[in-house]
């Protein structure tokens, strides 16, 4: 018996401790890897690189519209075929466009380093235009079908940067929104891309500028911008007049010489709880090429002209949870583009009917300053206003009303060089290359689920223009107008602009 109970503990004993080898030789369960780190330093969104302390955050939106009436999407029949009131004129254009922005922060010991890019992949149609020929053939302005015949267009199509900038301890570098802009930039109410009386620069300006903070909500900054692509409108040689680019909106030979100098902004803003208030400054450098098609015609000299705008916002109106008024005014010499922001127009030419012509016009243009041969730069005066009133409904439902005004003023120099040019010899009437223009519209937007929106924005525009008479036109073939005599008066247009989009 003794023999058996030392043969079972012997046996257990020994399967025990296979058990325990066997156990022993069994794979750990390995820990579980955290692929996607969410990042909470910098809002929602925001995620860890991996492997690295830098937080990126992914975001865009996706964009379906249709424009109706209008010179292209979300703007005016100002100009061109668009305003030519003919059959060449475009009743609607349709766009689709998909944004991608990237934004990573990393905190280092001397502040946050931050990345901004943000991109655009857009489509739009295009429109026809007349080729000058005696048969009145027209070219697309899109897309052109390419060499083997197939339709280019069906993939084609533009691709933009709207922003790319880096900031680090107070300073930005990059492409950015000027600092001179409101921060609610050209869209008051989210409204009419070409709405005047202010600056704008929705597609960003390659800037340095330094940002500094007084805490309370009181900032201040100093920039330097690039003005060449958005900041600068016209610069006429009157020499170059002919009558039918003055009924396009082009008092001469756009003269603009190369690049000397920056604009300069400073800005100071008070953000508050009932709102904000900004006021802004820029010194802005035309520089002029020459007289002639040589250097050694002359040249004027170097003249700056200078912008100043007040922007205010209140909010917690009495109207209704996240309502707000947004109000900015502006005046300018010499720097017109702050008040004809970047997407407006800078030369009108719209086609109307009359009793007493062929046809009636209503032309006009914008520009820094103008100037004819031996003679000085003389800079063009400009002022407006911009405001808009946002109402919300219901959390699904929000509407704005919106208007603008502006009006363009040429020193009495500046007349007498357009007005006794060759180009105005069969006009018989009133000679005033000044004009203001006011627009008003309102927009509404529903939201049926997070971060869908779905919108209808509608513009009226009034040119008022200050030529009277008439004047006979030699053919504007682009726009398949004839040689006749056109009465020049006011011009009205509309547009209405609806949408999709979907934000994520």
């Amino acid at each position: 018996m003794r023999m058996v109970k030392s043969l079972l503990l012997g046996t257990a004993a020994g399967l025990i401790a296979v058990g325990g080898a066997q156990a022993a030789d069994l794979p750990v369960k390995a820990k579980a890897v955290e692929y996607v780190k969410i990042c909470s330093l910098y809002g929602a969104g925001f995620y860890y690189i991996p492997g690295s302390d830098t937080c990126i955050k992914l975001g865009g939106y996706l964009r379906a519209e249709v424009a109706l009436n209008a010179g292209g999407n979300y703007s005016a029949q100002y100009n061109g075929v668009f305003a030519a009131n003919n059959r060449l004129t475009n009743y609607y254009s349709m766009r689709a466009r998909e944004d991608l922005n990237i934004d990573t922060r990393t905190a280092t010991e001397y502040g946050v380093v931050r990345t901004y890019f943000d991109a655009v992949f857009t489509w739009t149609t295009g429109s026809y235009a007349g080729t000058g020929s005696a048969t009145g053939a027209t070219t697309y302005s899109g897309a052109a079908p390419v060499a083997n015949g197939s339709d280019g267009g069906i993939s084609g199509g533009a691709l933009g940067v709207y922003y790319a900038f880096i900031q680090f301890a107070g300073f930005t570098m990059g492409k950015s929104v000027s600092q001179f802009d409101a921060p609610w930039v050209n869209y008051p109410g989210n409204n009419f891309d070409q709405l005047v009386g202010g600056s704008g620069s929705t597609n960003g300006v390659t800037q340095f500028t330094y940002t500094f903070d007084f805490g309370q909500g009181v900032t201040a900054a100093i920039s330097a911008q690039d003005q060449t692509q958005f900041f600068t409108s016209n610069i006429w040689n009157t020499a170059g007049m002919s009558t039918s680019g003055v009924l396009g909106g082009a008092y001469g030979s756009n003269d603009i010489g190369g690049t000397r100098s920056p604009d300069i902004v400073g800005t100071v803003r008070v953000d508050q709880a009932w709102g904000l208030f900004q006021a802004s400054v820029a010194a802005h450098d035309n520089h002029v090429a020459y007289y002639g098609a040589t250097e050694v015609t002359g040249h004027p000299e170097d003249k700056w002209g200078w912008a100043v705008q007040l922007a205010l916002s209140i909010k917690n109106i009495p109207t209704g949870a996240g309502d707000v008024i947004n109000v900015s005014g502006v005046y300018t010499e010499g720097a017109s583009r702050y008040n004809f922001q970047s997407l407006a127009a800078t030369s009108y030419s719209m086609f109307g009917s009359s009793d007493a012509a062929y046809q009636s016009i209503g032309f006009a243009g914008v520009s820094d300053a103008v100037f004819g041969p031996g003679g000085n730069l003389e800079l063009t005066k400009t002022y407006g206003f911009r405001g808009a009133y946002t109402h919300n409904w219901s959390p699904y439902w929000n509407t704005a009303l919106y208007g603008a005004w502006a009006a363009v003023n040429y020193s009495g120099t500046a007349k007498g060089l357009i007005c006794g040019s060759a180009a105005f010899a069969t006009l018989t009437g009133t000679c005033n290359p000044d004009f203001n223009i006011g627009q008003v519209g309102v927009i509404t937007r529903w939201t049926p689920v997070k971060n869908l929106t779905f919108s209808a924005d509608f513009t009226y525009s009034h040119l008022d223009q200050k030529y009277s008479g008439v004047i006979t036109t030699p053919a504007l073939t682009s726009v398949a107008k004839p040689g006749a005599t056109y009465e020049l008066k006011d011009q009205d247009t509309y547009s209405l602009l609806l949408r999709a989009q979907r934000n994520w």
